[in-house]
């Protein structure tokens, strides 16, 4: 059986030093599982490892996708075991790193055999939800499959949308998919996990000064960049990109709404409440 090497934990953990770090000791490949750091686009918005890290060590799956494409954890999962199998038929470590939980839990555990949705039918139901609101389409929504509206939060609109667009591509709901066998992790491998969680201060501290550093690295010049590819039609605007953490004060900023101050300060904030929610979930899920 073959060896992976995971190092999971929240944003600014310092996962990426480790990956490096461990990739020189053990002759290893750096393995991208973060759902952001896989578009070509925002490198440094997304703490992409630079030119000077990568040179020192094999990286994959980092740059992959254009800006506009879509990446499920199923579609993650295949280019990773392509990345895996390829280290380790090269006599390579595979080093698995990012804080994308659901697609290590994919990885690591399998998934529910869900078709994969058209982009087409997600920007309807993103359409229909934005033009008659949250409450109503969770209310037409839950006559036709009530078995799982009854399980969904109706105010969380990404979860009730993933219900939704599942429906309305299969004719199944989301329970009558998570019931069926899940797609098998493979059994050639074996996982060694790696879980970093600072301590919250310390966390907190490390999110602070990671976004001060991508500023004076350049990044609001890049997300200005960024945005006049979206003003001007040549990436569309809701690729998922944009959710990249800090993205939207940024994004208002370039536009004249919003001081850098104050983009900056909610930018932190983003960080910290979603390296806090990381961390809930590590704990549940990988401890």
């Amino acid at each position: 059986m073959s060896s992976v090497h995971i190092i999971a934990g929240p944003t600014a953990g310092g996962k990426s030093a480790r990956a490096l770090d461990l990739a020189r000791e053990r002759n290893g490949v750096v393995i991208n599982a973060d759902s952001m750091q896989i578009y070509n686009a925002l490198p440094l918005l997304t703490a992409q490892p630079g030119a000077q890290d990568q040179a020192q060590a094999p990286h994959r799956l980092y740059g992959l996708l254009e800006p506009a494409q879509a990446c499920s954890a199923m579609i993650w999962r295949e280019f990773a075991l392509t990345e895996i199998r390829a280290a380790l038929a090269a006599g390579q470590t595979p080093i698995v790193v990012g804080g994308t939980g659901f697609y290590l839990k994919a990885l690591m555990d399998g998934l529910s055999p869900i078709p994969e949705i058209p982009q087409e039918l997600r920007l309807l139901g993103e359409d229909l939800m934005d033009r008659i609101g949250l409450d109503a389409f969770f209310t037409a929504f839950s006559e036709k499959d009530p078995e799982t509206c009854a399980k969904l939060d109706r105010h969380n609109r990404q979860r009730v949308l993933r219900a939704w667009e599942v429906f309305a591509h299969t004719g199944q709901g989301l329970s009558h998919w998570h019931n069926l066998p899940r797609i098998a992790p493979d059994p050639d491998l074996e996982f060694q996990v790696e879980l970093m969680m600072p301590l919250r201060a310390e966390l907190y501290e490390r999110c602070d000064a990671r976004f001060l550093h991508m500023v004076e690295a350049g990044v609001v010049e890049e997300v200005r960049e960024f945005d006049d590819k979206l003003m001007a039609g040549r990436v569309p605007a809701d690729a998922p990109v944009t959710h990249a953490l800090g993205f939207q004060p940024l994004q208002q900023h370039v536009r004249g709404e919003m001081s850098l101050e104050a983009a900056i300060m909610l930018a932190q904030a983003e960080t910290r409440h979603y390296a806090k929610r990381q961390c809930t979930w590590f704990r549940h899920q990988l401890s």
